[in-house]
Protein backbone atom coordinates (compact mmCIF):
# COMPACT_ATOMS: atom_id res chain seq x y z
CA UNK A 1 0.00 0.00 0.00
CA UNK A 2 1.65 3.16 -0.47
CA UNK A 3 2.31 6.24 1.71
CA UNK A 4 -0.07 8.02 2.38
CA UNK A 5 1.44 11.66 2.64
CA UNK A 6 -1.94 14.09 2.60
CA UNK A 7 -1.91 17.42 1.86
CA UNK A 8 -5.84 17.82 1.49
CA UNK A 9 -7.65 20.96 3.50
CA UNK A 10 -7.94 19.35 6.81
CA UNK A 11 -12.04 19.42 7.02
CA UNK A 12 -12.00 17.07 3.97
CA UNK A 13 -9.20 14.92 6.17
CA UNK A 14 -11.19 15.11 8.43
CA UNK A 15 -14.58 14.11 6.43
CA UNK A 16 -12.20 11.00 5.26
CA UNK A 17 -11.16 9.94 8.45
CA UNK A 18 -14.72 9.54 9.38
CA UNK A 19 -15.62 6.85 6.16
CA UNK A 20 -15.72 3.48 6.75
CA UNK A 21 -14.20 1.21 4.03
CA UNK A 22 -15.51 -1.61 6.09
CA UNK A 23 -18.92 -0.97 5.27
CA UNK A 24 -18.09 -2.28 1.53
CA UNK A 25 -19.59 -5.73 0.65
CA UNK A 26 -17.60 -8.24 -0.94
CA UNK A 27 -20.27 -8.56 -4.12
CA UNK A 28 -19.71 -4.06 -4.13
CA UNK A 29 -15.64 -4.75 -3.52
CA UNK A 30 -15.75 -7.33 -6.79
CA UNK A 31 -17.47 -4.56 -8.85
CA UNK A 32 -14.18 -1.90 -8.00
CA UNK A 33 -11.88 -4.48 -8.26
CA UNK A 34 -11.27 -4.07 -12.04
CA UNK A 35 -10.92 -0.54 -11.71
CA UNK A 36 -7.86 -1.33 -9.20
CA UNK A 37 -6.28 -3.16 -11.33
CA UNK A 38 -6.21 -1.47 -14.33
CA UNK A 39 -4.71 1.63 -11.53
CA UNK A 40 -2.17 -0.58 -10.13
CA UNK A 41 -1.21 -1.73 -13.66
CA UNK A 42 -0.58 1.81 -14.84
CA UNK A 43 1.35 2.71 -11.51
CA UNK A 44 3.40 -0.08 -11.75
CA UNK A 45 4.66 0.97 -15.14
CA UNK A 46 4.89 4.48 -14.46
CA UNK A 47 2.31 5.59 -16.91
CA UNK A 48 -0.55 8.15 -16.58
CA UNK A 49 -3.65 7.07 -15.19
CA UNK A 50 -6.94 8.77 -16.90
CA UNK A 51 -10.13 8.04 -15.78
CA UNK A 52 -13.57 9.46 -16.89
CA UNK A 53 -17.06 8.77 -15.02
CA UNK A 54 -19.88 8.85 -17.15
CA UNK A 55 -23.18 9.10 -16.48
CA UNK A 56 -26.77 10.66 -18.38
CA UNK A 57 -26.62 14.35 -17.83
CA UNK A 58 -23.13 14.76 -16.05
CA UNK A 59 -24.35 16.58 -12.89
CA UNK A 60 -24.70 14.59 -10.17
CA UNK A 61 -22.95 11.03 -9.42
CA UNK A 62 -20.07 11.57 -12.17
CA UNK A 63 -19.23 15.01 -10.79
CA UNK A 64 -19.02 13.44 -7.25
CA UNK A 65 -17.20 10.34 -8.32
CA UNK A 66 -14.46 12.61 -10.37
CA UNK A 67 -13.78 14.99 -7.16
CA UNK A 68 -13.72 12.15 -4.40
CA UNK A 69 -11.44 9.93 -6.97
CA UNK A 70 -9.23 13.30 -7.38
CA UNK A 71 -9.21 13.76 -3.80
CA UNK A 72 -8.02 10.28 -3.34
CA UNK A 73 -5.16 9.63 -5.31
CA UNK A 74 -3.67 12.86 -3.82
CA UNK A 75 -4.52 11.77 -0.24
CA UNK A 76 -2.49 7.90 -0.93
CA UNK A 77 0.14 10.20 -2.68
CA UNK A 78 -0.41 8.23 -6.17
CA UNK A 79 0.92 10.28 -9.01
CA UNK A 80 -0.35 11.03 -12.66
CA UNK A 81 -3.70 10.38 -11.56
CA UNK A 82 -6.29 12.66 -13.93
CA UNK A 83 -10.09 12.58 -13.44
CA UNK A 84 -12.78 13.75 -15.79
CA UNK A 85 -16.56 13.48 -16.07
CA UNK A 86 -18.60 13.78 -18.55
CA UNK A 87 -22.31 12.77 -20.11
CA UNK A 88 -24.43 11.68 -22.76
CA UNK A 89 -25.72 14.95 -22.34
CA UNK A 90 -24.80 18.20 -20.54
CA UNK A 91 -26.91 19.71 -18.89
CA UNK A 92 -25.50 21.59 -15.65
CA UNK A 93 -24.10 20.74 -12.10
CA UNK A 94 -26.42 20.53 -9.56
CA UNK A 95 -26.28 23.02 -6.86
CA UNK A 96 -26.64 20.45 -4.32
CA UNK A 97 -23.88 19.07 -5.49
CA UNK A 98 -21.64 21.69 -5.04
CA UNK A 99 -22.87 22.72 -1.64
CA UNK A 100 -22.36 19.15 -0.20
CA UNK A 101 -18.81 19.11 -1.59
CA UNK A 102 -18.48 22.48 0.75
CA UNK A 103 -20.18 20.60 3.61
CA UNK A 104 -17.34 18.12 3.39
CA UNK A 105 -14.54 20.61 3.59
CA UNK A 106 -13.83 21.69 -0.57
CA UNK A 107 -13.16 24.82 -1.28
CA UNK A 108 -15.96 26.36 -4.14
CA UNK A 109 -16.04 29.54 -6.58
CA UNK A 110 -18.43 29.50 -9.17
CA UNK A 111 -16.50 31.18 -12.23
CA UNK A 112 -19.45 31.66 -14.36
CA UNK A 113 -22.94 31.76 -13.61
CA UNK A 114 -25.53 30.96 -16.38
CA UNK A 115 -27.66 27.86 -18.05
CA UNK A 116 -24.27 25.59 -17.39
CA UNK A 117 -22.18 27.42 -14.49
CA UNK A 118 -18.71 26.71 -14.29
CA UNK A 119 -17.28 25.91 -10.67
CA UNK A 120 -13.36 25.54 -9.28
CA UNK A 121 -13.57 22.80 -6.81
CA UNK A 122 -10.25 22.51 -4.62
CA UNK A 123 -9.27 20.22 -2.35
CA UNK A 124 -5.93 21.45 -1.35
CA UNK A 125 -3.74 24.50 -1.10
CA UNK A 126 -0.77 23.00 -3.39
CA UNK A 127 -3.28 21.44 -6.30
CA UNK A 128 -5.02 22.43 -9.30
CA UNK A 129 -8.68 22.62 -8.56
CA UNK A 130 -10.92 20.78 -10.51
CA UNK A 131 -12.89 22.45 -12.90
CA UNK A 132 -16.22 21.25 -12.29
CA UNK A 133 -19.51 21.91 -15.27
CA UNK A 134 -21.53 19.83 -17.20
CA UNK A 135 -20.35 18.33 -20.47
CA UNK A 136 -20.78 15.35 -22.80
CA UNK A 137 -18.35 12.82 -22.60
CA UNK A 138 -16.82 13.35 -25.84
CA UNK A 139 -16.01 17.39 -24.72
CA UNK A 140 -12.85 18.86 -26.14
CA UNK A 141 -12.09 19.10 -21.84
CA UNK A 142 -11.63 15.17 -21.63
CA UNK A 143 -9.27 12.72 -23.03
CA UNK A 144 -10.23 11.52 -26.15
CA UNK A 145 -7.54 8.53 -25.68
CA UNK A 146 -5.98 6.45 -23.31
CA UNK A 147 -8.81 6.42 -20.73
CA UNK A 148 -10.85 4.49 -18.41
CA UNK A 149 -14.03 4.61 -18.88
CA UNK A 150 -16.40 4.29 -15.53
CA UNK A 151 -20.28 4.47 -16.41
CA UNK A 152 -21.67 5.90 -13.12
CA UNK A 153 -25.36 5.22 -14.03
CA UNK A 154 -27.40 2.54 -15.17
CA UNK A 155 -29.05 4.89 -18.70
CA UNK A 156 -25.61 5.69 -19.30
CA UNK A 157 -24.02 2.40 -19.06
CA UNK A 158 -26.86 1.30 -21.76
CA UNK A 159 -26.61 4.03 -24.00
CA UNK A 160 -23.05 3.35 -23.83
CA UNK A 161 -21.92 0.18 -24.94
CA UNK A 162 -18.62 1.82 -26.73
CA UNK A 163 -17.12 4.62 -25.42
CA UNK A 164 -14.46 5.84 -28.09
CA UNK A 165 -11.26 6.02 -26.99
CA UNK A 166 -11.51 4.37 -24.35
CA UNK A 167 -9.04 1.56 -23.57
CA UNK A 168 -11.46 0.25 -20.63
CA UNK A 169 -14.99 0.59 -19.93
CA UNK A 170 -16.55 -0.21 -16.50
CA UNK A 171 -19.95 0.00 -14.68
CA UNK A 172 -19.71 1.24 -10.95
CA UNK A 173 -23.64 2.51 -10.74
CA UNK A 174 -24.48 4.24 -7.94
CA UNK A 175 -28.34 5.62 -6.95
CA UNK A 176 -29.09 8.56 -8.30
CA UNK A 177 -30.01 11.24 -4.95
CA UNK A 178 -32.12 13.12 -7.53
CA UNK A 179 -35.11 10.93 -6.35
CA UNK A 180 -35.26 12.93 -3.33
CA UNK A 181 -35.02 16.09 -5.20
CA UNK A 182 -37.53 18.68 -3.43
CA UNK A 183 -38.36 16.52 -0.19
CA UNK A 184 -37.22 16.86 3.52
CA UNK A 185 -34.80 14.41 2.95
CA UNK A 186 -32.62 16.01 -0.55
CA UNK A 187 -29.52 17.21 1.60
CA UNK A 188 -29.10 13.94 4.05
CA UNK A 189 -29.27 11.83 0.68
CA UNK A 190 -26.57 13.74 -1.28
CA UNK A 191 -24.56 13.32 2.03
CA UNK A 192 -24.95 9.50 1.88
CA UNK A 193 -24.22 9.30 -1.78
CA UNK A 194 -21.15 11.36 -1.65
CA UNK A 195 -19.87 9.24 1.54
CA UNK A 196 -20.22 5.90 -0.33
CA UNK A 197 -18.63 7.08 -3.64
CA UNK A 198 -15.69 8.90 -1.01
CA UNK A 199 -15.61 5.81 0.94
CA UNK A 200 -15.57 3.41 -2.44
CA UNK A 201 -12.42 5.80 -3.73
CA UNK A 202 -11.15 5.82 -0.61
CA UNK A 203 -10.98 1.63 -0.85
CA UNK A 204 -9.91 1.74 -4.40
CA UNK A 205 -6.82 3.85 -4.14
CA UNK A 206 -5.62 2.99 -0.30
CA UNK A 207 -5.46 -0.76 -1.83
CA UNK A 208 -2.51 0.64 -4.77
CA UNK A 209 0.73 -0.90 -3.84
CA UNK A 210 4.14 1.27 -5.11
Amino acid sequence: MMTKQSTVFPEIEKTIKNLDPATISEERKSILQPLIDIIQSKVSRGQDIRINFICTHNSRRSHLSQVWAQTMANYFNIKSVFCYSGGTEATALFPMIAETLQNSGFEIYQISKNKNPVYSIKYADNEHPIIGFSKKLDDDFNPKSGFVAIMTCDSANEACPFVPGAEKRIPIMFEDPKAFDNTPLQAQKYIERSEQIATEMYYIFSQIKA
